[in-house]
């Protein structure tokens, strides 16, 4: 009985696979299927991206926390892709950001700088798996810096801003419609400084090792535009992550709005100093002296504050408000940094005009009355529920953040992460309902084309 040895003929076969690599790496084997010119190892290893591109620039600073030894697919591919894939209507979970990303034009990933398989002759887009993993391990704090800084360079004319293509006979749509009609029935005050809101979120839908995601975020007033975010353990621990969210961003000049629970001296103390900002906060039982000092001199009737008092009206969503603020000065003895105390009167009830529920909130403020007066106060008071209906509320209602089972690492802020630069790119477009921009990016190419890939 004869016996022959395996190793012989493997042997055989890896000299004829290292034979073939080198003359992959020598000769052009195949064509670029974009170009159609010839595509050897070396070329595609030295081709450097062909896209100028802020977003590109930007994602190019996030670190890759995967080793090099069997790295594949360059980061940037990974999360250019989940970025515009979150653009579309219905990606909002990693199964349909890769099941969109797969049907990527090969120019396209050829201009990322994708890999490509001269077996199949394609550039290749990264498994689910690949996803999945990346998103979990990705350093947070600096891809909200990459996708916050994308909407810093357009909003200082450092970029061009987004194109989201619409139809030439389609009707304006409502929310359109209620802006334009907001403008004019009711108008900025003049002298009004730029604004931001402060909020955290909590992410339901999330079981982590420590517990579930809570972010906060800064959001503008005007445009609805995400600033900033940071994670925090917590609601407790909101507060303490304010000067590391607010420190990176350029707000000297402007108005911080921020709820009772980041009413502390030292948050009055970092926006007034460091920031260079102004601040508008709420006084609570958590600051029971400044409460009680601002009550004593808001205390009087209506007569006595008729030239310090704004009143706005507003009808809409099935109801109708009235809200009274009326002010007072104050000095630093109140408060850090303050120089205005508020009162603030909300009254709402039926569209029949008839009251139904009334509430009153006291605040204080850092900036004396010849910079903003009660009508600003007012304005800046009710632009501080952007951060829920611009930001909390759309991330939930329109992209089912609460609904999402990313569980794993940094994914579910990751995908956040994602959310907020969507929301930034359809809002510097200059569309208000962003579900109904969502729908309108059919053709993958004007997806990638929103970002100047």
């Amino acid at each position: 009985m004869s016996s022959s040895s395996p190793i012989s003929p493997v042997v055989d076969h890896l000299a004829d696979l290292a034979l073939w690599e080198a003359e992959l790496a020598a000769d052009p084997v195949t064509a670029d299927p974009v170009t159609a010119d010839p595509v050897t190892a070396d070329s595609l290893a030295a081709d450097p991206l062909l896209v100028a591109s802020s977003l590109l620039d930007r994602l190019r600073q996030v670190p890759d926390p995967r080793r090099l030894r069997g790295l594949r697919h360059p980061l940037l591919v990974i999360l250019v892709l989940t970025a515009c894939a979150t653009l579309v209507v219905g990606n909002d979970s990693v199964t349909a950001i890769r099941q969109w990303a797969a049907r990527t034009p090969q120019d396209v990933l050829h201009r990322l700088g994708a890999r490509f398989n001269p077996l199949r002759g394609r550039y290749m887009v990264p498994s689910e798996r690949t996803f999945r993993r990346v998103l979990a391990a990705l350093d947070g704090d600096a891809l909200d810096t990459a996708t916050c800084g994308y909407a810093a360079d357009i909003v200082c004319a450092h970029a061009p801003a987004p194109v989201i293509p619409t139809c030439d006979d389609e009707p304006v749509e409502r929310e359109q419609r209620r802006a334009a009609t907001r403008a004019v029935t009711h108008p900025r005050p003049a002298g009004l400084l730029p604004a931001a809101a402060i909020d955290g979120k909590l992410l339901h839908g999330t079981r982590t090792a420590t517990g579930q995601v809570f972010l906060v975020a800064a959001i503008s007033h005007q445009h609805g535009v995400v600033l900033g975010q940071r994670q925090v353990p917590d609601k407790r621990g909101e507060s303490t992550v304010i000067a590391d969210l607010l420190t990176p961003l350029e707000l000297a000049g402007m108005m911080l709005t921020l709820d009772a629970l980041h009413t502390s001296k030292k948050t009055a103390r970092l926006i007034t100093g460091p920031l260079r900002a102004h601040y508008t906060l709420i006084l609570k039982g958590n600051q029971p002296l400044a409460l009680k000092a601002a009550q004593a001199l808001l205390s009087g009737t209506d007569t006595e504050f008729i030239d310090h008092t704004d009143i706005d009206e507003e009808r809409g969503h099935g109801r109708t408000e009235r809200r009274t603020l009326r002010v007072a000065a104050c000095d630093d003895t109140v408060f850090p940094g303050a120089r205005q105390v508020f009162r603030l009167r909300r009254d709402t009830g039926g569209l029949d005009g008839v009251r139904t529920s009334k509430e009153i909130i006291h605040g204080i403020v850092s900036v004396d009355a010849d910079q903003a007066g009660p009508e600003h106060l007012n304005h800046y008071a009710r632009g501080h529920w952007t951060v829920e209906n611009r930001l909390h509320w759309t991330r939930d209602v329109t992209f089912h953040e609460d609904d999402s089972q990313l569980r794993t690492g940094t994914a579910p802020r990751a995908a956040a992460s994602f959310r907020n630069l969507s929301l930034n790119t359809f809002r510097l477009a200059g569309r208000a309902n962003i579900a109904h921009a969502r729908r309108d990016l059919h053709d993958r190419r004007d997806v990638f084309a929103t970002y100047g890939i």
